[in-house]
């Protein structure tokens, strides 16, 4: 099982960003075999352990000089909000960037592509619409576009956070 968290204080990107602490400032693989939490370098390198987890359940070892004798390197807590991510989600192609950004009722998270260009995509169509405008991205695989979202872990939220319900409604948590 792998999974991304939502720090509290991430640095911002832009002043289009979404209120602090809803994007993904750290990324983490747990272990198969003593289920420790492994800090993953940068988003390329979780996404490629990710796409192969099925296949290729991650391991201490494979981050050189760890073993399961060494101490996790991030506890599973409730202070930072904890997302799981599901295994075998395909690589961002190459050239663009997927953007995870958690809705500020805490609810779930929505997936965005950013082109190489910089444009925003929030859709398959709009996917599509893209790589037909823009033949030099025609080898994009388009099954690599996957708006599978992260599982919002309700045990990690702020006492304070307010889930929002199917109905729209909001409820607090515990």
């Amino acid at each position: 099982m792998e999974e991304e968290e939502i720090g509290k204080q991430p640095k911002p990107r832009s002043k289009k960003d979404v209120a602090s602490g809803r994007l993904i400032d750290t990324y983490a693989a747990q272990c198969e075999a003593c289920h420790k939490w492994r800090v993953i370098d940068n988003q390329e390198e979780y996404e490629d352990i990710r796409s192969k987890m099925l296949e290729d359940p991650f391991k201490c070892e494979k981050k050189q000089g760890l073993s399961c004798e060494v101490a996790a390197d991030i506890d599973y807590d409730s202070t930072r909000t904890w997302v799981i991510d599901k295994p075998g989600v395909p690589k961002t192609p190459t050239g663009f960037k997927r953007s995870l950004v958690l809705r500020k009722d805490y609810s779930k998270m929505d997936t965005y592509y950013i082109t190489p260009t910089g444009k925003k995509l929030r859709s398959r169509n709009e996917i599509a619409s893209f790589v037909e405008a823009n033949p030099e991205f025609k080898n994009a695989p388009l099954g690599d576009f996957n708006f599978t979202v992260p599982k919002v872990m309700e045990d990690t939220l702020p006492p304070d956070a307010k889930i929002g319900s199917p109905n729209g409604t909001t409820t607090a948590t515990t």
